[in-house]
């Protein structure tokens, strides 16, 4: 939460605002337990946009070792979705159970951080038997759920035909979620699910980012986005990064 004098309290201690305007916002998604490679980071919200699991792969510590990274992180705010690998999440949550202490897992739901609304669900289509699938009616009902005056969406899923290419050229985009974020434009939407698509592209008046931490091997490769946001803009940070993970 925020204190006076332009500091930030995190797990007790205070920390110094930098002197710069608007919101600091760090963007990672399908990290499938390999999060440790991204070190520390630090500013206002981080953002995962789901698969902290993976599919193929039982480990009943994966969601413990992501909320114990997310609580060595230096954000006021931690926001998650679930994803397709993301079955244990999924079971938790028909059983009531809140996955992590140290981030706010959205699911159909809002939060409103310094006035910007964020609004984050976990549905994906076509793949049925992984976590979160959802028909296209269940799915065109969760997209109309998505309120009018969102400002920063996340989702698992990439709409059809925005950075949502496979590396067989195929589209695995939602149609349905592209026909709702064409009524919607959002400031920014924010995704992973296609690993093969990172990267941002601007549409219009919302920011696309397929932020995926992985490449189709499932092997961490790349750092994450940041942006800052004000109520007039959002810009994209260019940092120089080196190449992360080798390669």
């Amino acid at each position: 939460m925020r204190s006076p004098s332009n500091t930030w309290i995190i797990k007790g201690r205070l920390i110094k605002a930098s002197p710069r305007t608007g919101m600091k916002i760090t963007i990672i998604s399908d990290t499938h337990g390999g999060q440790e490679a991204l070190g520390d980071l630090s500013g206002d919200v981080l953002i995962h946009c789901g698969d902290v699991e993976t599919l193929f792969q039982r480990n009943p510590g994966a969601i413990a070792a992501m909320d114990d990274w997310f609580g060595r992180q230096r954000f006021a705010h931690i926001l998650c979705v679930g994803g397709n690998h993301d079955r244990a999440i999924e079971r938790g949550l028909k059983s009531g159970r809140a996955p992590f202490r140290n981030a706010t897992f959205l699911h159909d739901t809002e939060t409103v951080i310094d006035g910007v609304k964020f609004y984050g669900t976990s549905w994906i289509p076509v793949l049925a038997g992984h976590a979160f699938f959802a028909d296209s009616d269940a799915l065109a009902l969760a997209w109309s759920r998505i309120p009018d005056d969102v400002d920063v969406l996340i989702t698992h899923t990439p709409p059809a035909e925005v950075l949502d290419r496979s590396s067989r050229d195929e589209t695995l985009g939602c149609p349905l979620l592209a026909d709702r974020l064409a009524a919607l434009q959002p400031k920014l939407h924010c995704f992973g699910h296609v690993h093969a698509s990172r990267g941002c592209r601007v549409v219009g008046k919302t920011t696309y980012v397929n932020a995926t931490s992985v490449n189709s091997s499932l092997q961490m490769a790349y750092p994450p986005f940041e942006f800052d946001l004000t109520k007039t803009r959002l810009k994209r940070r260019r940092l120089g990064w080196r190449r992360l993970f080798g390669g």
